[in-house]
């Protein structure tokens, strides 16, 4: 083999080791994205729609969201007490809201994919709930006479891709195999922009964040990153807007929380499919262990660019090795 034939060989042999180091550097970038979004799930508890009408800050939107769904015309917010549990360490759910007004135990959870197993979350929120009720109230379990409990009340608000009535009944009952002694209704109430007409023009508030979403999805649509629909949407919304300000002057912590809703859905299926893959999971928890390696794959691959880069030119000038 002459000279030139021996820096061929190098130099595709470098071509060879660049190519899989920039596929190793891609894997590794994947991968630490995806422990970066789980790490942004964990400290953003709060989904927008929480932070929006779960926040005692606004809890002037929460009562008029609760009237345009009861037909009721509360106007005092102080009436409307939180009582929202962050954490049912045991099933590892959170409650997105609940409070009480009017002897009336609302539960209420904002959900961007339809899941029809919300009555038994709410069935395990509502134990919970109740639970701290009759500790830290007048309720005597031990009592021969009935004692009286704030009636439950359990709306889930929908703002998902997939299609949906503007209203539906999802039932615990429907998950048994046979009959059973505990029902848990839970309604379920399609607020996409255009839906439910009547209960956004009754909640000026809740139609707002339907159009805030609406417009974040047709930019998306648009091949807009999310990052600059979410900034462009809420830059746009109309001064009069009652949540713009409030929007505007939380920005960080409202584009953190739709970032994160946005992605998991598809960080979701990312997983499922993962699963499927023998032993990815434990494989994924080590990879990203070494997440240095990433740094030491930009040096070979720059130390490799150089080694090409010298070789080309010793061809060219036909330099001996």
């Amino acid at each position: 083999m002459d000279v030139n034939e021996e820096l061929i060989r190098q130099i595709e042999e470098l071509k060879k080791r660049l190519a899989k180091a920039e596929s190793e550097k891609e894997t590794y970038k994947t991968l630490v994205d995806e422990k970066r979004l789980k790490e942004a799930n964990r400290e953003t508890k709060d989904r927008l729609f929480k932070f929006i009408f779960g926040n005692p800050e606004n809890k002037i939107w929460t009562l008029s969201l609760y009237n345009a769904i009861n037909g009721t015309n509360y106007t005092n917010p102080d009436e409307l007490v939180f009582n929202t549990i962050e954490d049912v360490v045991y099933m590892r759910m959170k409650n997105d809201m609940s409070f009480i007004v009017s002897f009336e135990m609302n539960l209420w959870e904002g959900q961007s994919s339809f899941n029809p197993n919300m009555p038994l979350r709410f069935l395990v929120y509502a134990g919970a709930l109740y639970d701290k009720y009759t500790a830290t109230s007048k309720y005597n379990k031990f009592s021969s006479k009935l004692q009286s409990i704030p009636r439950p009340k359990c709306i889930c608000f929908y703002n998902g891709k997939m299609e949906q009535p503007e209203k539906k009944i999802l039932k615990l009952s429907d998950a048994y195999d046979g009959n059973g002694d505990i029902e848990v209704l839970v309604t379920m109430l399609n607020i996409n922009y255009g839906k439910n007409k009547k209960l956004m023009d009754a909640c000026k508030p809740l139609k707002e964040y339907a159009w805030l979403v609406d417009k974040i999805r047709k930019y998306q649509e648009k091949s807009m990153d999310l990052d600059s629909a979410i900034d462009r949407t809420i830059d746009e919304m109309p001064e009069d807007f009652l949540i713009k300000k409030f929007l505007v002057g939380n920005r960080a912590e409202v584009k953190m929380m739709l970032l994160t809703e946005y992605d998991e859905e598809k960080h979701i299926k990312m997983e499922r499919e993962e699963a499927w893959e023998e032993g990815r999971e434990f494989e994924m928890a080590n990879t990203l262990k070494e997440k240095s390696r990433a740094d030491a794959l930009e040096k070979e691959l720059s130390d490799a660019l150089e080694q090409i880069k010298e070789l080309k030119s010793r061809l060219n000038n036909g330099v001996k090795k």
